[in-house]
């Protein structure tokens, strides 16, 4: 991004060609659309434009987004609508678990806009569509990507952890010098207590977190924020590659090699995460479902290693 002027409404720069994916053609795909349609659900694949969504559809993974599709605040990166939002669907947790059990999902991935307007920030309907997975799809993991809970934090992680989901996670999205400009209702620091939150209150919980690339930040500070996460106990960190959704939004200033993501995985690794995604195409959710098996050898390997060296 350029910092000078990253709101510029100039074109966008052309994606190189390890950025680009097919459009979203096959069945799979259209009966994934129309059954969330007809369950009344939005989703974050759809209404943050994720270059993934032909793939996973296909596949019938969705990310769904509760607490509707219109986000109370307006980050420079993001194509979710802003504005007022619309009274919270009571149907919601309910519809969210049928789509779980209709999909046959293993691992189930529920993300939210940000709801600055209600009194909890939208906790208890995570707490709800957590309870209704738990009674309709047992066997299904449960992945959460929630917002910061500005200024209620404390309250609504507590709630949420209690509802033992299998997977907390918390994007700081870029380094902390770009938060004004990219993430202005938010504090970089706000973010990892939360996330640190969790752990200290259910330590069995795996956090993660992730980054994107290609805003402008520094090799160093990129450095950094994998020492504050680790710092925090962060299991998981993804990193892909920032993509401007219309010429309105923070401009790219740098498309990342996959060179470059290798790199980086390597560093990460080298800090301690229990597993690191790092791509281009890396999305929080994107084959979260092998990650998350991933994750839970890794630390039954780590904790195996401990005991042996007990």
């Amino acid at each position: 991004m350029n910092e000078m002027t990253p709101l510029a409404r100039s074109p966008r720069e052309r994606k190189p060609d390890w950025i680009r994916v097919k459009a979203p053609t096959s069945i799979g795909f259209g009966e994934t659309k129309a059954m969330m349609r007809r369950l009344g659900l939005n989703t974050v694949c759809e209404e943050a434009a994720c270059p993934n969504i032909g793939e996973c559809w296909t596949k019938k993974h969705a990310t769904v987004m509760i607490l509707g599709d219109t986000c109370t605040r307006a980050c420079a990166f993001c194509n979710v609508k802003t504005g007022m939002p619309r009274a919270v669907d009571p149907l919601e947790p309910q519809h969210t678990a049928d789509a779980a059990a209709e999909l046959g999902l293993s691992h189930i991935v529920i993300t939210s806009v940000d709801r600055d307007d209600l009194p909890d920030g939208g906790a208890s309907q995570f707490v709800k569509v957590i309870e209704a997975l738990r009674r309709t799809t047992p066997a299904t993991t449960i992945e959460i990507l929630t917002p910061d809970f500005r200024n209620k934090a404390q309250a609504a992680v507590e709630s949420i952890v209690e509802a033992r989901p299998d997977v907390y996670n918390h994007n700081l999205e870029t380094v902390p010098r770009l938060y004004p400009t990219i993430r202005p209702g938010a504090r970089y620091y706000a973010s990892l207590r939360l996330l640190e939150s969790v752990k200290r209150h259910d330590p069995s919980i795996f956090t993660k977190s992730g980054v994107m690339m290609g805003l402008g930040e520094q090799r160093l500070e990129v450095h950094q924020v994998m020492d504050d996460m680790r710092s925090a106990d962060i299991d998981f960190l993804t990193m892909g590659q920032y993509l401007q959704p219309t010429p309105r939004h923070a401009k790219v200033a740098e498309f990342v090699t996959p060179k470059a993501f290798d790199a980086y995985a390597g560093i990460a690794r080298a800090k301690g995460f229990l597993l690191v995604a790092a791509s281009p195409l890396t999305r929080s959710s994107y084959h979260a479902g092998d990650d998350f098996a991933k994750m839970r050898a890794a630390r039954e390997a780590k904790l195996g290693r401990v005991h042996a060296q007990a």
